[in-house]
């Protein structure tokens, strides 16, 4: 196993680019299903996660390659692959995402149903209500999802949620009402700067997707899509990662590649709490310049807070002067960072879906564990600004969205590395046992 030790107390200075959206490059990826020849997408980043998709479209009958130039091609060469193996969703979530495309290209499409997650609930009914209400037959058996519906129709759907519009969700109809007869409106779909980036590569590929980024999409059905060359847009949870560690070393970065449009909410409260953060060389720059405040900020689908910064934003806020609250209305079970950052002499505590963060002097290194893949990035932000050496386990969540995270933060001056977690040679005698 691996570890990250990092030893705190370091000002981060320099300029880091950022990489393309994970959460924009999976469904994209997926969507290259509905294209008839090969596509050339830049971007994407070279993550577990994309791995993982990479793997699952081969099983799919997709040839998927990395160009030396970091881009991926990706063609259709065995028509009508239709089977999604648990191996592959159980490691990722976001392989529900070729539900749609399946369906909308082959006229079926069985896929291995998501087991619970540790942020909490993410259920697949709204995914599956829009599927039916474009006439898909939906069954299940042997905790598999089976789509099937030889001829898809356009209609009207709506997909609000307990705690909002489903992002994966509006993915999966958007991309089978592309081939569908007649018009499809969606409403209540998400707004997310990725279901706009997917909207356009569709539209790029030959389909009708209007009222992008609005929550009402229509789509007009057309008979095929083709293949094009296409460059996903940067990563906006990783730009926010990055504002938020050089806001708790008080550093001074210029994060390059960064779409400030897209980075409204995370920009205006890192502003509220004392950090300086402008627009520059296409990007921005961030300098912690000054003693930070406590704030209340509420976790939201966008243009809200994102949900994906709320625990970085949990430990930069544990060292705010005052109380802090913050209310996860999107995931409300997002606690796995708590008591980890707790261990390093934070003051946090949950309650009911709020997390009230009582701001201290200095947090401590200790040892931590990642829980899920934003825990983890929130555990190395406190480590760059505790006092000591702080060791991160659970890398395989972290590597999910950060490609080579550790080398680019010791880029910035960061006392940080990866290394192998050397076993117990010999485990210590039970207390009471006899030889």
């Amino acid at each position: 196993m691996e570890k990250i030790t990092i030893e705190g107390g370091r000002r981060l200075h320099g300029r880091v680019s950022v990489n393309g959206a994970k959460n924009a490059a999976l469904p994209i990826m997926a969507a290259c299903i509905l294209a008839h020849g090969p596509s050339r997408i830049k971007g994407i980043p070279d993550i577990a996660d994309v791995r993982v998709m990479m793997d699952l479209l081969r099983c799919l009958g997709m040839t998927v390659e990395r160009s030396k130039d970091g881009s991926m091609e990706l063609e259709v060469t065995r028509p009508g692959e239709t089977v999604t193996l648990y191996k592959f969703v159980e490691k990722m979530r976001a392989s529900i995402c070729v539900l749609g495309p399946l369906l909308g290209r082959w006229g079926r499409a069985e896929v291995a149903r998501p087991g619970g997650c540790v942020i909490g609930d993410r259920p697949i009914d709204l995914h599956l209500k829009g599927l039916q209400a474009l006439g898909a037959t939906i069954t299940q058996d042997k905790g598999n999802i089976i789509a099937e519906g030889g001829d898809l129709y356009g209609t009207e759907i709506h997909l609000a949620g307990s705690f909002g519009p489903t992002v994966l969700g509006t993915a999966n109809v958007m991309m089978a009402a592309c081939l569908a007869k007649g018009t499809t409106i969606i409403k209540s779909a998400a707004c997310e700067p990725e279901i706009q980036d997917l909207a356009h590569f569709l539209n790029l590929a030959g389909a009708k997707v209007s009222g992008i980024g609005t929550s009402c999409l229509t789509i007009g059905g057309v008979e095929r899509l083709c293949g094009i060359d296409y460059e996903i847009i940067p990563d906006r949870i990783e730009a926010g990662t990055f504002m938020v560690a050089s806001a708790i070393t008080r550093g001074n970065i210029l994060i390059e590649n960064a779409r400030m449009e897209h980075l409204e909410a995370v920009t205006e409260k890192l502003r509220e709490i004392g950090v300086t953060v402008t627009e520059e060389d296409g990007g921005c720059r961030v300098k912690g310049t000054g003693d930070l405040t406590a704030a209340c900020t509420s976790a939201l689908p966008y243009p809200g807070f994102p949900t994906d910064m709320q625990p970085q934003f949990t430990s930069l806020l544990s060292i705010a002067k005052g109380t802090s609250v913050i209310t996860e209305k999107v995931f409300p079970e997002r606690i796995a960072h708590v008591a980890e950052l707790n261990r390093m002499g934070a003051s946090i505590r949950k309650e009911g879906n709020t997390i009230i963060v009582k701001g201290v002097d200095y947090l401590s290194g200790a040892e931590v564990k990642a829980a899920d893949l934003r825990a983890g990035a929130s555990l190395v932000i406190a480590g760059l600004a505790a006092e000591g050496t702080t060791e991160v386990r659970g890398l395989q969540h972290l590597d999910r969205g950060y490609e080579r995270l550790e080398e680019r933060l010791a880029h910035l001056g960061a006392k940080i590395k990866r290394v192998v977690d050397q076993p117990l040679l010999h485990m210590p005698k039970p207390v009471g046992v006899m030889p």
